[in-house]
């Protein structure tokens, strides 16, 4: 739970709390008074006044509490943004689908967040949709897909790191 989602909830206990205790003090304050008509005021006007004192305190808590919830929802966003960015660049790259099995997510969920990542200038590379691949930006350096030492297909091992898959050279970019 947020620090927001926290502060809010206590002032909107306070509020109430304010609230019942001042209306309770005019009420029984009241009630020893003859006059019934001015005892009836009296309480009114407690209550009215605690009703006063109490309202900033629940608007404040009410506020604390909605915002506390809206900033809860962007850091789990973020979270999944930033989990995305650390799979592509330690694998180099990555099928979209695994990573809409990671992220428990769908595919327009992962597509929004490469491209709010893309916006953001967080995420450099490059994406398949085709194929469903993304690409880090080190995949994106690769000029050949050959081995200089043996010339075999080359694969990617993890982030600026690319394996040859015959003769297990790595290449460094």
């Amino acid at each position: 739970m947020t620090t927001g989602r926290v502060v809010g909830i206590i002032l909107l206990a306070a509020g109430v709390l304010v609230c019942l205790v001042g209306s309770f003090v005019a009420y029984t304050s009241t009630r020893t008074v003859e006059d019934q008509a001015a005892a009836m005021g009296g309480a009114m006007l407690g209550i009215g006044i605690a009703i006063v004192i109490a309202l900033p305190l629940l608007g404040v808590g009410v506020y604390l509490f909605l915002r506390g919830g809206a900033e809860a929802r962007e850091m789990v966003e973020m979270r999944r943004q930033r989990k995305i960015l650390d799979i592509v660049k330690t694998r180099g790259q990555v099928n979209v689908s695994d990573l809409v099995f990671e992220l428990r997510s769908n595919r327009e969920q992962v597509r929004n967040d490469i491209y709010k990542l893309v916006g953001l200038g967080l995420f450099t590379g490059y994406v398949n949709w085709d194929d469903g691949v993304l690409y880090s930006v080190e995949a994106s350096k690769l000029t050949g897909n050959t081995c200089p030492k043996c010339g075999g297909q080359q694969a990617f091992a993890g982030k600026g790191v690319i394996k040859c898959q015959y003769c297990g050279a790595e290449i460094f970019l």
